[in-house]
């Protein structure tokens, strides 16, 4: 099954055959470092929201309730759904979600296996970068050769309050309107509040990545060789699959990468743009970092 180390896997219900799932759309404080949180929009109390997993063929159903201040809506990044349940109300067929109500999305899995998304189309430049979206994951239950699979979502913040080069805790608001980005996140929380992943020797593992920031992530990954495997949710064919220590994870893209954990080691796997290794400029290795402990 696949894990998105530090954000929960959405649970669900089956009636009548179709899977229900239920996401709340509201204010969230989230966490970025021990004592420090940042004010912003999520998911059931998260930023990014809870990982939803499906498989092919599956009917699903997702209650959305707005307890936002302000209306809102979800598009399914990647998924090929019905013009109805696409979520971009301003030009679409697709309800508005009003605060205080909720709207069922309900379509069936038609993609392949993949990674993809969920988020805001609504007042897209505030409610995205407030940090409104998550992990939308189509798994293959009869998938052989991968021992771990993790998911991650980048994202970067404009949080308020802090002067240049420094840190405090306590709780900041989030400029949604300034590209001047002092944190950035995987799966919401900056290093070294990230939790480290776990492997054994001799392990393939795969890496989920997906961008729904406004910046290109190339993430990088020391000890071993990535074979990219994946874009958008697609497949790569084999034959053009390219064997990488970087890859670029641009806005509003999934990548998927492979690797047999050969190396024994605390390997560093991190956004190579130096400023996003950073706490808002702090000197300490920090931001879209975490590390993979192979033993």
């Amino acid at each position: 099954m696949v894990e998105s180390p530090d954000v929960s896997l959405l649970p669900c219900t089956l009636h009548n055959g179709v899977k229900c799932f239920e996401l709340i759309a509201q204010p969230v404080q989230q966490e970025l470092l021990p004592g420090l949180f940042m004010q912003g929009y999520g998911y059931n109390g998260s930023i990014p929201g809870p990982t939803i997993v499906v498989e092919p063929g599956d009917q699903v159903r997702i209650r959305v309730t707005n307890l936002l201040p302000e209306a809102t809506c979800v598009h399914w990044h990647g998924l090929d759904v019905p013009n109805t349940m696409d979520g971009v109300p301003d030009i679409e067929p697709t309800p508005l979600i009003r605060p205080g109500y909720y709207v069922d999305y309900e379509f069936r899995i038609v993609n392949q296996p993949g990674t993809h998304m969920y988020h805001s189309h609504h007042e897209t430049i505030r409610q995205e970068m407030m940090g409104m979206g998550g992990l939308f994951i189509i798994w293959d239950r009869y998938e052989r050769g991968i021992s771990r699979d993790f998911a991650y979502m980048l994202q970067e913040f404009a949080v308020t309050g802090l002067p240049k080069g420094k840190l405090g805790p306590g709780t900041y608001a989030i400029d949604p309107l300034s590209d001047g980005f002092n944190f950035f996140t995987m799966n919401g929380r900056c290093f070294p509040n990230t939790s480290p992943l776990q492997a054994r020797r001799g392990e393939v593992l795969r890496i989920r990545m997906a961008n729904l920031g406004m910046q290109g992530h190339p993430m990088h990954l020391h000890g071993v060789q990535m074979l990219e495997t994946a874009c958008d949710g697609n497949e790569i064919p084999p034959w053009n699959q390219l064997r990488r220590s970087t890859v670029l994870v641009s806005p509003g893209e999934t990548r998927d990468v492979r690797f047999l954990a050969w190396n024994p080691g605390n390997w560093p796997f991190h956004c190579h743009i130096p400023h996003h290794n950073a706490n808002n400029f702090t000197l300490p290795t920090g931001g879209m970092f975490t590390t993979i402990q192979v033993g």
